[in-house]
């Protein structure tokens, strides 16, 4: 009877020993992945600053592009080339989503629901931008010398329609920076 009292002693003590363990492990992942997160969604909200201010610098030029547009619209002798020459461009903010995908492609469960919505639908957002601008592009290249009222009518509904889709990624980054 002594010796199963003494195994069983034995094994309680393996046993908090291995539970004393595990819990410790556990407290130190959770530690690492609070680090991760909190280093992650420091390098977002640099990225989405950053964002912010690329779009606030290319809006103007967009306003710029339309005005410009305004100008030679009934003027059946400038072409969508000169238009674009006179407005400096065309002009497209860098948006950055690398801590998104960072977090995106390995600890995506380790983010709460609702952050994960916004950085869904921003990183939606950007791309449904880059889609725009690549229209916008290739209807410029398309139409270059182009000089009646109507094309120039459609591209000032595009730069406007791309200041629009801008203004709402806009919105949407600085609501989740609050």
């Amino acid at each position: 009877m002594k010796g199963i009292k003494h195994l069983i002693k034995e094994i309680l003590i393996v046993m908090i020993g291995i539970l004393i363990a595990l819990f410790i492990n556990n407290w130190n992942d959770e530690r690492k992945e609070e680090k991760y997160l909190n280093q992650v969604y420091s390098s977002i909200q640099n990225e989405l600053k950053e964002n912010i201010d690329n779009i606030k610098k290319v809006l103007p030029k967009h306003q710029a592009s339309v005005d410009t547009i305004n100008v030679y619209l009934n003027n059946d002798r400038i072409s969508l080339y000169q238009i674009i020459i006179k407005a400096n461009g065309i002009h497209s903010p860098p948006i950055k989503t690398n801590g998104w995908n960072a977090i995106a492609n390995t600890k995506i469960e380790l983010i709460e629901y609702n952050r994960l919505s916004a950085l869904a639908d921003i990183d939606y957002r950007k791309q449904n931008l880059t889609k725009r601008i690549e229209k916008h592009t290739e209807f410029i290249f398309q139409n270059f010398e182009e000089t009646d009222r109507t094309k120039k009518e459609i591209l000032k509904m595009m730069i406007l329609d791309i200041m629009g889709a801008e203004k709402r990624l806009q919105n949407e980054m600085e609501k989740l920076i609050k």
